[in-house]
């Protein structure tokens, strides 16, 4: 597909055209080195949907390591050896602490992850509690406490927390090589039932875990079925002591290409910048909004450093965007 072609597709997808699942593949199969094509009709598809402003969330690594799964690319599982900090639950004071700080800035969303296949339910409990205390704060929040069930979900609704967070990680066809102690499916039903009673759902995935572009795209369309509300893009940091730990296969071309990807399937969604920016983007870290990403998780990560709230808000304003509106509704931000 040439550039004419490219943004004759975002315009067909802004008039409500959905391409076929050909189409799809002849942009996924655009090499690397071409991403650049990509950015016109990316571009144009964010900017109409979000205009030149910029989501941001930040999270709270409230409970870490010794997690049961095995999950290849992460530090946290008990499967992996490396130096990552192991603590239990933080206290609900703790917990809330990270939203409070949050709400002081121009961040939009503050959400606290823990590890494990489940939090416990009594954990489940703190964790609402906290983000309860945060429902009268210039904060949206958000959690991520993995394969829960649908009390626990009306336990998080109930306290206020109006988005969860459970990505798929990787396509289908490409799970297994990824995890083995539980399923792709169990993941998808627990999306479902936070939807159930009501959540908004931010969803997605890691690359650079030996997936395929055929599997970048296929994720990205199992995500647009779920109808999820927002779509967090990680980038592979290898991690002594992982299984994926000599595995450096992206590039920052294929990283835009990834965001692009994502962008032309998921016109109207967030689109968010997480984990590995900085380390597999470099110094073409800026083109992400142009490549169509609408949002970036701000501050560190679960177990890597990240980019300052500050470094970002610089980055933002060189490049005449905004901040989003602390005012717009929390399902939607």
């Amino acid at each position: 597909m040439d550039r004419k072609e490219l943004f004759d597709l975002a315009i067909n997808i802004l008039n409500g055209n959905i391409p076929n699942d050909s189409k799809y593949s002849e942009l996924a199969s655009i090499p690397a080195r071409e991403a650049v094509n990509l950015f016109p009709g990316a571009d144009m598809i964010r900017d109409f949907h979000f205009g030149r402003q910029i989501h941001l969330c930040a999270i709270t690594n409230g409970k870490s390591g010794r997690c049961s799964e095995d999950c290849s690319f992460c530090a946290q599982s008990s499967f992996a050896k490396t130096d990552t900090p192991v603590y239990p639950l933080m206290s609900k004071d703790e917990l809330r602490e990270g939203g409070l700080q949050a709400a002081k800035t121009p961040i939009n969303r503050f959400s606290i992850v823990t590890s494990g296949k489940r939090l416990p339910q009594k954990e489940v409990v703190v964790v609402a509690d906290a983000l309860s205390d945060l429902t009268e704060e210039s904060i949206s929040t958000c959690a991520s406490l993995g394969i829960l069930d649908s009390d626990d979900f009306a336990v998080l609704k109930g306290a206020g927390t109006t988005r969860y967070h459970h990505n798929l990680e990787t396509a289908k066809s490409h799970f297994d090589q990824m995890c083995t102690t539980h399923t792709w499916q169990e993941r998808i039903d627990t999306i479902l039932e936070a939807k159930k009673v009501g959540l908004s759902i931010c969803s997605g995935g890691v690359f650079g875990i030996g997936e395929t572009d055929e599997q970048t795209l296929e994720l990205a369309l199992q995500l647009r079925d779920l109808d999820v509300d927002c779509v967090p893009l990680n980038f592979l940091v290898p991690i002594e002591g992982t299984p994926l730990a000599n595995r450096h296969e992206l590039t920052p071309l294929r990283c835009l290409k990834i965001i692009a990807i994502f962008r032309y399937v998921l016109p109207d969604k967030e689109i968010l910048i997480c984990g590995g920016r900085e380390d597999n983007l470099k110094d073409l870290h800026p083109f992400i909004f142009y490549a169509g990403a609408s949002g970036k998780m701000t501050g560190n990560y679960l177990t890597t450093s990240g980019r300052t709230l500050q470094k970002d808000l610089d980055l933002i304003k060189q490049l005449e965007f905004t901040t989003r509106n602390k005012l717009r509704m929390p399902e939607t931000d």
